[in-house]
């Protein structure tokens, strides 16, 4: 069992910096999981760590494709956990530091590859039917606790799409969807071992807003200008995200400067306190550091 250190938080709250502190007192190479910071040329929206920080300590995940290249958890979590046993290997140890929910839950879970399969796929489109008839969900929910009560009781949003599959998945291989997950995890071996900075909910706000002004400050028009000028197109995924779609929105004369920093500073916010939310409902044993104790 591999013991894996993972620095997670919400965007703004210091994970690059926590991390850089620690290469200084441990020999530890890092691994960005970041969902953005993996295209290349998307540096200041991202808050990519610079090319002085990049000689500090090693980082891996950073620039790895091109901004129209496709990429995803899947991927990360197969390569990330390739690259940990060559670190350890190496006699350095792996530190995992991103707010990237999904791709941490790839790496050190494995995204459950659900097989798919003909019956499978026509079981999910007669349930898709029959969930919006009167009493139909309730039935379909009464068999998810029968068959599945480990599911049943993950799904207490009752989620539509989430009981259709579970209940297909179950109709088709006779399991509950909830074991194979478990024992497509148990693959990994590996036991992380959570860390976040613990700001109040102000102060990381302010982070958030004054952190978006720097950006502006250091470039980020710039930036944007250039890989629109390098042909990418603004529909791209890559810069379908917060602060390069504000950004674009200006260029394109569609709301002013001050109007973009405001937007990309709510969004932020709002994306932050989503990811706080993944923390605390997908992270378990999370050990919160107090600002003042980082030390």
């Amino acid at each position: 069992m591999v013991n894996l250190i993972v620095i997670t938080g919400p965007t703004a709250s210091g994970k690059s910096d926590l991390a850089l502190q620690i290469s200084k007192e441990f020999p530890i190479e890092i691994i960005s999981a970041d969902s953005r910071q993996v295209f290349e040329y998307l540096d200041i929206g991202t808050a990519k760590p610079n090319q002085d920080e990049q000689k500090i300590v090693p980082h891996h995940f950073l620039d790895k494709v091109k901004p129209d290249e496709y990429y995803s958890a899947g991927l990360f979590g197969e390569q990330a956990y390739s690259l940990v046993s060559k670190i350890i290997n190496r006699n350095r140890i792996p530190v995992v530091v991103g707010g990237s929910g999904l791709y941490i839950k790839a790496l050190v879970e494995g995204l459950f590859d659900e097989e798919t399969s003909d019956e499978l796929f026509n079981i999910k489109e007669q349930l898709q039917k029959l969930i919006h008839q009167p009493d139909s969900k309730q039935e379909l929910l009464n068999e998810l606790q029968e068959v599945d009560p480990i599911s049943f009781e993950k799904y207490s949003d009752q989620n539509n799409r989430r009981i259709i599959r579970a209940v297909a998945y179950y109709r088709v291989n006779k399991i509950p969807i909830s074991q194979a997950q478990i024992e497509a995890q148990q693959k990994r071996n590996i036991n992380p071992i959570y860390f976040s900075i613990n700001h109040d909910r102000e102060i990381l706000y302010k982070r958030i807003n004054n952190r978006t002004n720097q950006m502006w400050e250091n470039g980020f028009q710039s930036e944007v200008e250039k890989i629109l000028q390098m042909g990418y197109s603004p529909k791209l995924n890559s810069l379908d995200s917060v602060g390069y779609k504000e950004c674009i929105n200006y260029l394109n004369g569609d709301i002013s400067k001050e109007v973009a920093i405001s937007e990309m500073q709510k969004f932020t916010r709002r994306f932050a306190k989503r990811q706080l939310t993944w923390i605390r409902n997908q992270t378990p044993n999370i050990e919160w550091i107090e600002p003042n104790n980082l030390d």
